[in-house]
């Protein structure tokens, strides 16, 4: 069995409260399973937070005051540990990182910008350019990192199983430089192949098809129900219920159905790959 990592407190708030979690749990001589006993949440949920990587819900950290006497101090800094971990994301999706890391499948329909998973840095500053274009300087640099420190779950040696379906024009029409775009999507082709996941395109010819309307996240987790999460320009929202959940899950096995074989995907990206670099090498 590896060693024990013990979370680095310096890193950032959610490492240090992590920290302090495991020092109090380990010094009232308790395993992870029995102060989680009695909270409704699982071992790895717990275990997540002490590494930094997950939010303590509120009701949790109640339990966890209780159990470890500690005078309402995981109460009292709960929101603080939220709140640095939602720097540099927008309000609505703080909780998808989290939630990435959890799942057991990630299955994504990219309808008009490259899932965040498999963005480049030049690719995310370009979208946050034209699609947010007053964006402060200052606000730009901080969602940059947040973003790509999202990637670091293709590093997890038990990171979820990943399907994706883009649609031809995410890859094929942009106002961003051939350089870029060569770079982003020989990106999509390295983490699709070294991940051994799956990607299918929807092409340009196939002008109707399921799920016209906007992005769509399917999470599938060990200890919980399917998740879905969609977004629009300004909002995003989890969807959890069940008939719903069903509706996407049945949607998205259309689109799959209408978009092309994945090799057959993988070749049009490599074509469109080889189009940007003479672009680029051309001076666009």
């Amino acid at each position: 069995m590896p060693a024990k990592k013990d979370p680095d407190a310096s890193t950032s708030v959610p490492c240090f409260y992590g920290a302090e979690l495991r020092y109090r749990r380990e010094l009232a001589g308790l395993t992870l399973e029995q102060l989680a006993e009695g909270s409704f949440r699982g071992i790895s949920f717990l275990s997540q937070i002490e590494r930094g990587e997950r939010s303590m819900p509120m009701d949790l950290a109640m339990h966890v005051d209780e159990r470890l006497k500690a005078d309402g101090f995981f109460q009292r800094r709960c929101e603080d540990a939220a709140k640095a971990r939602r720097v540099g994301h927008q309000w609505y999706s703080a909780d998808i990182p989290d939630l990435e890391k959890e799942a057991l499948s990630l299955e994504e329909w990219g309808l008009n910008v490259v899932p965040g998973l498999l963005q480049t840095r030049a690719y995310y500053r370009g979208q946050i350019q034209y699609m947010d274009p007053e964006a402060p300087p200052e606000v730009i640099e901080e969602r940059i990192p947040a973003r790509l420190a999202r990637a670091e779950l293709w590093k997890r040696p038990e990171r979820p199983t990943y399907w994706g379906i883009l649609r031809e024009s995410v890859i094929r029409r942009t106002p961003l430089p051939s350089a870029v775009m060569a770079e982003q999507v020989q990106h999509i082709l390295d983490v699709i192949r070294s991940t051994q996941s799956i990607l299918q395109i929807v092409p340009e010819t196939t002008p109707w098809h399921p799920l016209q309307h906007g992005m769509v996240k399917i999470m599938t987790f060990a200890d919980a129900p399917p998740l879905v999460y969609t977004e629009g320009d300004s909002t995003g929202k989890i969807v959890d219920y069940p008939a719903h959940v069903k509706e996407y899950r049945r949607k998205y096995d259309l689109l799959r159905a209408v978009a092309l074989p994945p090799e057959a995907s993988l070749a049009l990206m490599e074509d469109a790959v080889r189009t940007y670099r003479d672009e680029a090498q051309q001076g666009d």
